[in-house]
């Protein structure tokens, strides 16, 4: 265990964590000149396609050390368990995971960026774990490095030493020899006890379609065999280890898996609720204790998936199970709508996240599927004193039957330069936010803390961020907790029949705007009938916003040439009466990009 390293790269969004890691595996040559490519550990054709990283990846180095460390044992091989992880705020539970499997972690900061947000709140998860902290200065390189004004932050930031910083460039591969002998020799062996029962902690899992699921977890305590018999504790069922291996490019089969190690097990489990994150493996004939897993995930955004043709809920609800696997902050619970049938109603942990399972949902499982309107949960007390918590606009009391509603709030923190601090706060300040805090991290960057409605920032709040700040600000928030506030059910009625997939929870004062809004764009999305369609955005019998696409008319009157007008009148009469017969029975088919087109609503 002497020899064996494990650890982490941590950064915000885009600071080259991806890029540093392909560096790291071709100085190991874990990984040959013609398997190399960009972003070699994201397999997902959507990470590539977004330059973002969505799954943490694990892999498994091999290194030969150079460097004269103290606690130098005499053996020259170490084997490192590297883990890349994403940066966006929404993918935030995959770093705490990651970070569970752990002693060390690089905290990288873009040499031109300096400290964003992201970089500070994914440092405070490392230090919750106890992490050793290796700063790492990348891509000085760029044209626009500020290498002495970057080291000066984060020397603010967590008080270490000029020296202890690293400098490299993931691109060129500088540095990075460096980076490796620095993990040798700062970050600790994994301490455990190889005689011990065997603990094993999952982190991960994924669906194979031959092999069932493959399982992901790190040895706290113990060593585990192939053939052994084994008990996932939390799921109380037992299974025999058909396969056990490490993490390299490829999995790799090995007899066994020692103490500290990073690896996979494989035992056919074919049923996804069987296998849950931070649940611990260990043997049935010597049981170990259940190890303390991860915080349950919280969603904060939540829609409906349903499936296109109602006929395909089983197939989907299967997808959904094996895609919760591989994204444990995925939640879903059954729902059905008069206009949709039957579907899920899911929790995500922001916008993007929810674009991105929708998207692997498409690719992944070949269904195509409709979202709903995305809201936030609510928290409700009744004239009877009831408390209810409303995740779907469907579970809203009437008005007089509500004694109080709560919404939840969030702290944001963003960091900027100085020059956008004015569009920053018109931003915040129309929606509903209120200023906590205002600090200078240094000259050039400012730290603004504003406490938030989640309902105003689900929508379109971070794209608005970069446009106003041409894309210098970072963002990051956390919940705090729910405040009493004016909040409205808008119904959305296509004449007069209510969608509810088109129901929306809303401030009372926003209400106006935002229906008048959803009405136009509705107008411009649905396709015209034979008969008029009255779109309307209505808060309980209060009709608040109005549209009509008026109908497709044939021209009954063409065959008329010349003679008496009342010919014409008649004609047009009778075409009248068909129109209303027509309107009486007609259903209005409302497209996917109707649906869509609610996230997308342009102030």
């Amino acid at each position: 265990m002497k020899q064996l390293r494990n650890f982490c790269i941590i950064a915000h969004i885009d600071h080259g964590k991806s890029t540093l890691a392909d560096r790291l595996l071709q100085t190991t040559n874990t990984v040959g000149e013609r398997q190399m490519m960009d972003q070699v550990l994201d397999d997902m054709d959507l990470e590539r396609e977004k330059g973002i990283t969505i799954k943490s990846k694990a892999i498994q180095l091999n290194y030969n050390y150079t460097g004269s460390d103290a606690n130098y044992t005499g053996n020259r091989k170490y084997t490192i368990n590297l883990i890349d992880t994403p940066g966006h705020v929404d993918f935030s539970y995959e770093v705490s995971r990651a970070l569970a499997a752990c002693e060390g972690a690089l905290l990288l900061v873009d040499a031109a960026q300096g400290i964003q947000a992201q970089t500070i709140s994914n440092l405070y998860l490392a230090l919750e774990n106890d992490l050793e902290i290796i700063p790492v200065i990348n891509k000085i390189d760029m044209p626009g490095a500020m290498i002495e004004e970057v080291e000066d932050q984060i020397i603010e930031l967590i008080g270490c030493k000029r020296e202890d910083i690293l400098h490299a460039s993931g691109r060129t591969g500088l540095g990075v020899e460096r980076i490796l002998e620095s993990v040798i020799e700062r970050i600790p062996a994994p301490v455990g006890d190889p005689e011990a029962p065997l603990q094993a902690l999952i982190f991960d899992s994924v669906f194979n379609s031959f092999r069932g699921i493959i399982v992901y977890f790190r040895i706290v305590n113990g060593s585990l065999k192939k053939n052994d018999k084994v008990r996932f504790i939390a799921a109380g069922k037992d299974y025999i280890a058909d396969e056990v291996g490490i993490l390299k490019m490829r999995p790799e089969a090995r007899d066994s898996v020692q103490c500290g190690d990073v690896g996979y097990i494989i035992t056919g489990i074919k049923n996804a609720k069987e296998v849950k994150v931070g649940d611990t493996i260990t043997l049935t004939a010597n049981q170990g204790e259940l190890i303390n897993g991860f915080e349950e995930v919280k969603p904060m955004v939540f829609a409906g998936i349903y499936p296109v043709e109602t006929d395909q809920f089983e197939e989907l609800r299967d997808c959904m199970e094996k895609l919760q696997l591989n994204d444990a902050s995925l939640t879903f619970e059954l729902e059905t709508s008069q206009a949709l049938g039957f579907g899920f109603r899911c929790g995500f942990l922001g916008m993007l996240h929810m674009e991105i399972i929708q998207e692997r949902l498409e690719r992944e499982f070949d269904q195509t599927v409709i979202t709903t309107v995305p809201n936030v949960s609510f928290k409700a007390i009744t004239t009877k004193g009831e408390n209810l918590v409303i995740s779907n606009p469907s579970e809203m009391p009437e008005q007089q039957r509500l004694e109080e509603i709560s919404e939840p709030f969030i702290r944001a923190q963003i960091i900027t330069k100085p020059e956008y601090i004015g569009n920053i706060m018109t931003l915040c300040i129309g929606k509903r936010g209120i200023i906590i805090n205002q600090g200078y991290l240094t000259p050039t960057r400012v730290e603004l803390i504003f406490e938030l409605p989640l309902t105003e920032i689900v929508f379109d709040f971070y794209d608005k961020l970069k446009s106003q700040t041409r894309g210098y600000a970072s963002f990051d928030y956390h919940p705090i907790d729910y405040r009493t506030s004016d909040i409205a059910k808008m119904d959305i009625l296509l004449n007069g029949d209510k969608v509810d997939a088109l129901s929306a929870l809303i401030h009372r004062s926003r209400a106006h705007d935002f229906g008048r809004k959803l009405c136009e764009k509705l107008k411009d999305l649905l396709p015209r009938q034979q008969f008029m369609i009255a779109i309307q955005a209505a808060i309980g019998a209060k009709i608040v916003a109005r549209e009509t696409i008026s109908a497709m008319r044939k021209d009954v009157t063409a065959k008329c040439y010349g003679g008496d007008i009342s010919r014409k009148r008649k004609l047009l009469e009778k075409q009248k009466e068909g129109k209303k017969r027509m309107r009486q029975i007609g259903n209005v088919e409302v497209p996917q990009e109707a649906f869509l087109a609610v996230l997308k609503l342009d102030d």
